[in-house]
């Protein structure tokens, strides 16, 4: 039985979420995830999903995935540190060590574990974290749990950034220089190029999530590194296999000290059953897939130009959006979701995000277009904002 207090605390605060309209239920997907899909029962137009280049689908992963499964069985049966570090982690850490350019990668079981894992390991008492206040859940609890000192600059702000890294010149213990490489909520990158300059001029270590930018932004999805063509100038880059990638687990990759310091240090790594074979199989089909099939990435690109110049003649605010996430930015949290409600009755699925998530002033639907959208879905997606955002006073 529920001890009474819980029970009082629980009833509270999803009365207030309630009363707040922001109170939602888990949309059920039936079937793959589509561009166009069933979601409770209803076939809609999925602007919700980071199925960034429909490699969830693709036939080479699923391929990739039996064979593993038949292979090796549906699950490794440990922790890596015990009997569970199979042939095939090996091959995967390897290849994403080769895509990125570095030495080395361990993967993760999730982006949110690798982020949360690595910062705290790697910092403690007695050492500095410095964060863009706009930085994912994940690195904020990262930072929390490393128990460093933690500093957040405005977002984006490289001026306020130095203006903390000369305050902090004469800090004893290790710097951390920590940010998002495409911001998952405005969907904007990251000044990397400055940010690196001012790490290796006030001695800062470098750490970049890059969970919205593998697959989607340099060659063949390499991220916000190759982008910049800053290969051998940031310490520590994070990654994705849940979005773009189209299966599942984060990865963190660097020098082969960093990695083999992760093996000993990370708890998310030493405490997890590693991937079972088949999603180990599934990535490594998809680095392949990135590496020669590159219409993927193109018809992304192709189709988020077109999204986002048909929005902004509507006169919708999408913020500053560079990327395939793009917002519309409503200002209420109410309003957005029920912006959301109502494009989901009429076949678009864009999830409504307010507080916490967003601050209420900047409360939105987050659309993501991917690759394997039509320009008819777009088309008859945009048909309906325009129609429910005039109908709002969106527009």
């Amino acid at each position: 039985m529920m001890a009474a207090i819980l029970d009082a605390f629980l009833s509270q605060e999803l009365d207030a979420l309630r009363q707040k309209h922001l109170f939602r239920n888990l949309r059920i997907l039936e079937g793959r995830q589509l561009p166009e899909a069933r979601f409770d029962g209803h076939s809609v137009i999925n602007l919700s999903s980071n199925n960034y280049l429909g490699l969830s689908t693709h036939q080479r992963l699923i391929d990739a995935a039996k064979q593993a499964a038949e292979a090796f069985g549906v699950g490794s049966g440990a922790v890596r540190t015990i009997a569970g570090t199979m042939q095939i982690h090996m091959e995967l850490e390897e290849a994403i060590a080769r895509f990125k350019h570095v030495e080395a990668s361990v993967v993760f079981q999730s982006g949110f574990a690798a982020n949360a894992g690595t910062v705290s390991s790697i910092l403690g008492k007695g050492d500095l974290i410095i964060s863009d206040e706009l930085n994912h859940a994940s690195i904020i609890d990262g930072c929390r749990l490393s128990r460093a000192e933690i500093r957040v600059f405005p977002h984006k702000d490289v001026n306020r950034l130095e203006e903390i890294l000369k305050e902090t010149a004469e800090f004893a213990g290790k710097k951390l220089l920590i940010t998002d490489g495409v911001f998952s909520m405005d969907g904007d990158i990251a000044p990397l190029p400055e940010l690196v300059e001012l790490g290796e001029r006030y001695g800062a270590i470098l750490m970049v999530d890059d969970a919205h930018a593998s697959g989607v932004l340099g060659s063949s999805g390499r991220g916000t590194v190759d982008h910049f063509n800053l290969h051998g100038r940031v310490d520590i880059q994070v990654g994705t296999l849940s979005k773009a990638i189209g299966s599942l687990g984060g990865y963190v990759c660097g020098n082969r000290k960093l990695i083999d310091f992760l093996y000993h240090r990370a708890r998310p790594f030493l405490f997890s059953t590693s991937h079972p074979p088949a999603v180990a199989a599934s990535c490594l089909a998809a680095f392949q897939v990135l590496q020669e099939e590159p219409v993927w990435i193109e018809r992304l690109w192709e189709n988020t130009r077109f999204f986002k110049a048909e929005l902004e003649k509507l006169g919708f605010n999408t913020g500053q959006s560079e990327t395939p996430i793009t917002p519309i930015v409503v200002g209420q949290g109410d309003l957005a979701m029920r912006f959301s409600d109502e494009l989901f009755a009429e076949g678009v699925f864009a999830q409504g995000i307010g507080f916490p998530t967003v601050p209420e002033a900047r409360s939105r639907v987050r659309t993501i277009v991917t690759a394997t959208h039509t320009h008819e879905h777009l088309k008859r997606a945009l048909a309906v904002l325009g129609r429910v955002g005039r109908r709002l006073g969106i527009i």
